[in-house]
């Protein structure tokens, strides 16, 4: 986690795909809030959504007893969605590439590249239970 950035939201949620509702919710408050334009919208709550499915999924192994914790945290440049899940973690730096021709069809396993992709900066801490989304304002 970076340096200097207060947490100003915190939501934890059951891992229910129906808690994505709160997610929803949640990212459209926070950036309003923080006067994030239409098309950096789209891609926070994208990258958010992918954070929370994998949390619930992978994470907390669709487990309703386990939950899943969103933090807001912002500083005068940047903010960050952090997403937590319960879980043992994962081998963050080892995932197969979702572009290579043998993964080109399958079904799964872009959610982390979407998120790269879409965050300007992403951090996996250690083991693997927590990701923080970067985005510039």
């Amino acid at each position: 986690m970076k340096e200097g950035l207060n947490i100003v939201k915190e939501l934890v949620l059951p891992s229910d795909y129906q808690s994505l509702i709160d997610v929803e919710k949640l990212v459209g408050t926070v950036c309003q809030d923080l006067g994030v334009n239409d098309e950096a919208f789209g891609n926070v709550l994208i990258a958010v959504s992918e954070a929370v499915n994998n949390a619930i999924s992978h994470g907390n192994q669709n487990n309703p007893d386990l939950n899943v914790t969103i933090n807001v945290l912002n500083d005068p440049t940047v903010f960050c969605i952090q997403v937590k899940d319960q879980g043992n973690g994962f081998a963050y730096d080892a995932l197969p590439d979702p572009t290579a021709p043998e993964n080109i069809f399958k079904e799964s396993g872009r959610g982390v590249f979407l998120m790269k992709n879409l965050a300007d900066e992403v951090e996996f801490e250690n083991p693997g239970n927590t990701v923080n989304l970067y985005f510039q304002k």
